[in-house]
C-alpha cells in the first residue's frame, strides 16, 4: 500500500548503485516509445553521509533503517507560504494497491506547481541537504490532514507484487529516498510512527525527516513502514519529495 501518488504513469527497473557517477545503459522501449534509461548511481552511503554530516542533523540509531530527522529545517515564512499553496489547490489523497478500506487514507494532497517562487526554493534547499540530482525527483507535494484524518501504516516504495507495480514504475523506477517537512505546530495527535523500528516522530514546525526506502542491495525495505496518525486536535501540513531510481518522466 502506498502513498500520495503523482499524476500521470511512472516505470521500473532496479538501478544499480556501485558508484558516484552516471551510466548510459542503452535505451528502454515501451508501446513504441524510447524511454530514457538514466539511473540514480549516488549510493544510499554517499546520501547517508551527506545527511549525517548536516549541522544538527539526527540519524535513528538502528541497522535496520536510514532514517534522519533535521529541527528547523525551513523557516516559518517559507512554511506559512507553502501552507497557503496547499490549502489553495487540494484534492483527495489517493493510494496504490487498494485494499477497498475507504478511511485508509483520509488526508488531502495538492500537486505543487515547480514554476511557484516557494516550491523553487523548496526544492533548491532539499537539492543540498541530499545531493541528490532533482532529475530523480518526483514533483513536489503537499498533504493536509484536519482533525480526524490519518494515513494508516503504509509504505512509500511500491511493492514489487502489487498490481500497480507496473503501472507506476513502469517509467520512472521505484522510490528510493522520502525527504517530508512538517510545515506546522499540531494541537493534538499527527505524529509518523514507525511502528517496525519503535519510531515515533512528532510533527513540529520546519522539522525535516527523511529515509531511504530500500536495502542495501536495492531490495525494498520492510522497516520503513509507517503511519501517519490520526490528528486529534488542529490541522498538520507536510510537504513530501519522493525520488526515484531513475530520471522523473511523469
Amino acid at each position: 500500500m502506498h502513498k500520495a501518488l503523482p499524476k500521470g504513469s511512472e516505470n521500473c527497473a532496479e538501478a544499480a548503485c556501485a558508484q558516484e557517477c552516471f551510466v548510459q545503459p542503452k535505451p528502454l522501449r515501451l508501446a513504441g516509445r524510447v524511454l530514457s534509461c538514466r539511473a540514480m548511481t549516488t549510493t544510499s552511503e554517499s546520501i547517508a553521509a551527506r545527511l549525517a554530516a548536516q549541522p544538527g542533523m539526527q540519524r535513528v540509531p538502528t541497522p535496520k533503517a536510514e532514517l534522519f530527522q533535521l529541527r528547523r529545517f525551513v523557516a516559518p515564512d517559507l512554511a506559512a507560504a507553502l501552507i497557503a499553496l496547499i490549502d489553495a489547490d487540494r484534492r483527495p489523497s489517493t493510494i496504490a494497491d487498494d485494499n477497498g478500506d475507504a478511511y485508509f487514507r483520509t488526508s488531502e494532497t495538492c500537486d505543487l506547481a515547480a514554476t511557484l517562487p516557494a516550491v523553487q526554493q523548496i526544492e533548491t534547499m532539499l537539492t543540498a541537504v541530499s545531493g541528490i540530482d532533482p532529475v530523480f525527483g518526483e514533483p513536489l507535494q503537499g498533504q493536509r490532514y484536519a482533525e480526524g484524518q490519518e494515513f494508516k501504516p503504509h509504505t512509500d516504495y511500491f511493492a514489487p507484487a502489487g498490481r500497480d507495480f507496473q503501472r507506476y514504475c513502469a517509467l520512472s523506477g521505484n522510490r528510493t529516498w522520502t525527504f517530508m517537512v512538517y510545515l506546522n505546530e499540531v494541537g493534538a495527535g499527527g505524529a509518523t510512527r514507525f511502528k517496525l523500528l519503535d519510531k515515533t516522530f512528532q510533527p513540529e514546525a520546519g522539522k525535516l525527516l527523511c529515509w531511504n526506502n530500500r536495502l542495501a542491495d536495492g531490495g525494498v525495505n520492510h522497516a520503513t513502514l509507517h503511519h501517519g496518525m490520526k490528528v486529534r486536535k488542529g490541522v498538520k501540513y507536510v510537504i513530501t519529495k519522493w525520488y526515484r531510481e531513475r530520471e522523473w518522466q511523469g
